[in-house]
């Protein structure tokens, strides 16, 4: 119960920005798409300079988790190595949010990263948002369904006849 209380203000964050985030995917997939690139972006960047910095932070995580497997993981060979493990993920990160604002197939490979991501951090329950991670995995789904998955800045037009 103390970690819900001392996580209850971030988990209400991040299912408030999920939520908002699979608004847009319904409404507006380019919207969605922007901002999935600005928070893997964002990712990257935070991933990677607390990694270098700080990357015992990654290890509250185990305390997060409901799942043994996870929690050894986490204690055991993630512990030992951290930087490089981070690093990857924030290397893939990076992609994902690149891959968010070009098009074609590199949005299809960026989306199926990110719901490859969002399932694997799943189990790290309220650590990750959880249920957050399952509703932005659902509006990648939407975004693969619906987006035309071209350029951010390319909008259909409709043609008019005169």
């Amino acid at each position: 119960m103390e970690l819900l209380k001392e996580y209850f203000v971030p988990w209400l964050l991040s299912n408030s920005i999920a939520i908002l985030i699979l608004v847009a995917a319904i409404r507006k997939t380019k919207l969605a798409r922007l901002l999935f690139a600005l928070l893997f972006g964002w990712a990257c960047w935070i991933n990677y300079t607390t990694a270098h910095y700080n990357p015992e932070e990654y290890l509250n995580y185990a305390v997060l988790t409901p799942f043994d497997l996870y929690r050894d993981f986490i204690k055991g060979w993630f512990k030992e190595h951290i930087i490089i493990m981070v690093t990857i993920i924030a290397f893939g990160q990076g992609l994902i949010a690149l891959g968010m604002l070009l098009k074609g197939w590199m949005v299809r490979l960026a989306c199926f990263g990110a719901i490859v991501f969002f399932l694997a951090i799943t189990p790290l329950g309220i650590g990750a948002g959880f249920p957050a991670i399952i509703i932005t995995a659902f509006a990648i789904y939407i975004i693969l369904k619906k987006d035309d998955l071209n350029y951010l800045w390319k909008f259909k037009t409709k043609k008019t006849t005169e």
